[in-house]
């Protein structure tokens, strides 16, 4: 995957040919960079258990079948060759060849071991899986693991499987060469795996999947073209009516629609979203702040800075200042 983009300094947000693509602004907005960890290798009845990663967590099996059972997910998951999973951090979970055999700690088997691919149960390689993890900053874990299921399970089965299996292999591939560069090649491949899933779960899953919240209105057929009109132009002062003649409904349907599967009423989520731009912006820049007003529609700073503060807390400045010292 190319370098993330950053806005020029002239440019007091970021802009490309794809922003307007809520998916794309998401990931770069949440710092999304995914991280390889191991490979694992296994044969006959074994199961390993392992912490909770604390981050959002990867898993796609190469060879064989991998069952995961995730700890506050009720059934077991059944990984074939060409699946991958995502899953929330923040629970403990499973590696085994059958749900009913009794796990160990996986800490130690990982120990002994610094080789990439480690070893479990007997000789021979049943099975072969590759794991890593999506690091995020502070804003992703707020924006990006809240709107997201506890589990994405996508199969080899589905209709965009090819592209999935094939960065699959690359992504092995690169784990065991021994090439310049091929750590590097790897994480970035495992990053375009990640954006894979979110393109096949958000095309196949039902909107009801996830949680309340901007991907479950991407999801859904009736608000999603609203949606991607306040993206694709954050700055232009978007009317209900004009929102709601977008998704074919009238104001009332509209208004009620977007706020059951956002949260929140449509013009406070086009709020929120220029401020998490300016966020973005400030982080990252030394755009001065009426610039970040005038780009994001506002007609004076002062305007711009009281809304900044009712949804952040705290004045855009101070905001800056905060974040450069930490």
């Amino acid at each position: 995957m190319a370098a993330p983009l950053t806005a020029p300094p002239s440019a007091p947000l970021p802009t490309s040919a794809t922003w307007g693509d809520p998916i794309t602004e998401t990931l770069e907005l949440t710092g999304a960079r995914c991280a390889l960890s191991r490979g694992l290798i296994a044969a006959g009845d074994w199961a390993l258990a392992f912490p909770a990663p604390g981050r959002l967590k990867i898993q796609a099996v190469m060879q064989g079948v991998v069952w995961l059972v995730i700890e506050g997910v009720e059934h077991p998951v059944r990984l074939e060759a060409g699946d991958i999973a995502v899953f929330a951090g923040d629970r403990r979970y499973t590696l085994a060849s059958d749900p009913a055999v009794p796990p160990i700690d996986a800490l130690p088997v990982l120990r002994a071991t610094t080789e990439t691919f480690f070893h479990a149960g007997d000789e021979g390689r049943d099975a072969v899986t590759i794991g890593g993890h999506i690091d995020l900053n502070t804003t992703g874990r707020d924006l990006l693991l809240s709107a997201l299921p506890p589990l994405m399970h996508v199969s080899a089965t589905t209709a965009e499987a090819p592209a999935a299996c094939w960065l699959m292999d690359q992504t092995l591939h690169e784990m065991r060469s021994a090439a310049p560069g091929a750590a590097f090649a790897a994480e970035h491949l495992a990053q375009l795996l990640f954006v894979q899933v979110l393109r096949v779960f958000l095309t196949d899953a039902s909107a009801d999947t996830y949680p309340v919240g901007w991907l479950r209105a991407l999801a859904d057929e009736r608000v999603a073209p609203a949606l991607r009109l306040m993206h694709g132009d954050p700055a232009r002062p978007w009317t209900l009516t004009e929102l709601a003649r977008a998704a074919a409904m009238s104001r009332t349907s509209f208004a009620q629609r977007f706020k059951e599967v956002a949260g929140v009423p449509p013009l406070t989520y086009l709020c929120t979203w220029r401020m998490r731009l300016a966020q973005h912006t400030l982080c990252r820049e030394d755009t001065p702040v009426a610039a970040i007003a005038s780009a994001l529609g506002y007609g004076s700073e002062s305007a711009f800075s009281n809304a900044f503060k009712r949804t952040t807390g705290v004045a855009p400045r101070r905001y800056r200042e905060a974040v450069r010292a930490n």
